[in-house]
């Protein structure tokens, strides 16, 4: 297994798509986590993320207090979304430049290829989320520094939880992108079925379920979406920013039915890829 997670980790940090993803998820966040509200904040405009908000409680919003709720606000379904591309590219690539057969014919058993593959997209997402918390701690002192506002910075406890959280809310996504991968043997597919699971049909139920058909709740209780929304949720409250959260934070489930639900839902993905590479044909 450590050779092929070496192998793994090289071959992230040389892939574009690596760092792209990365970079688009940073943007994302700092745009909607930062820029947008403070530009709200100096300019006194109402935008969607700040509407209903007073001057006071949008600048409370930004400033490192809030950076655990700031950094993962967009985990749940965009920055989640990249997350299941990032593993649907890891794995389906392989397939789609037939690398897998010949990686498996040097020697390392299929068993020993995915865990190497599965250990190295969670060290590179354990890194991209000490990016997200270390980009927007610069951004929160920034504006704190620009705004003559002292900088009382979340504990060391609710930093954890927060790391732990995102973390597992990545690994969760990324999984979901590696399953469909070897399900599919493709990268197109699984990146169109996964984005279409996050950004519409658990949407949609959570809408539907919201409204019109509230015996539905129960399925959206059980959703990967609603469970990572209602973890992010659980977050910002214990800081008492709830009120201008990314779409998909929501509090269906109280946190500790999150946390286990998004644990059970990673289990079964990662157990379900394996038995995908270990009976299906590698071509």
């Amino acid at each position: 297994m450590i050779p092929s997670f070496k192998a793994e980790l090289l071959k992230l940090g040389k892939r574009p798509t690596t760092w792209v993803l990365l970079a688009v998820s940073l943007a994302l966040t700092e745009l909607f986590a930062y820029a947008l509200p403070y530009v709200s904040y100096l300019t006194g405009d109402q935008s969607r993320t700040t509407e209903g908000l007073s001057t006071g409680a949008v600048l409370n919003g930004l400033l490192p207090g809030q950076l655990v709720s700031n950094a993962i606000g967009g985990f749940p379904v965009f920055t989640g979304a990249l997350a299941l591309t990032f593993g649907a590219l890891t794995v389906g690539g392989e397939y789609g430049w037939g690398t897998l057969k010949t990686i498996l014919t040097q020697g390392p058993s299929r068993m020993g290829v995915f865990a190497g593959k599965l250990a190295a997209v969670g060290a590179a997402l354990a890194v991209g989320v000490l990016v997200f918390f270390g980009v927007g701690a610069l951004s929160s002192a920034g504006i704190g520094l620009a705004e003559s506002q002292p900088l009382h910075w979340p504990g060391a406890a609710a930093l954890a939880e927060g790391l732990g959280s995102a973390w597992l809310i990545l690994a969760m996504w990324a999984a979901f992108g590696a399953l469909f991968a070897f399900a599919f043997r493709s990268v197109a597919l699984p990146i169109g079925l996964g984005v279409i699971w996050i950004l519409a049909i658990e949407n949609l139920v959570s809408s539907v379920a919201n409204s019109l058909l509230t015996s539905l709740q129960g399925l959206r209780d059980l959703l990967p979406g609603a469970n990572a929304g209602s973890l992010v949720w659980t977050l910002a409250k214990a800081t008492g920013d709830t009120g201008s959260l990314a779409p998909g934070v929501n509090d269906a489930v109280s946190g500790p039915r999150a946390v286990l639900t998004l644990t059970a839902y990673l289990v079964v993905f990662v157990l379900a890829a394996a038995l995908a590479l270990r009976r299906r044909d590698v071509t």
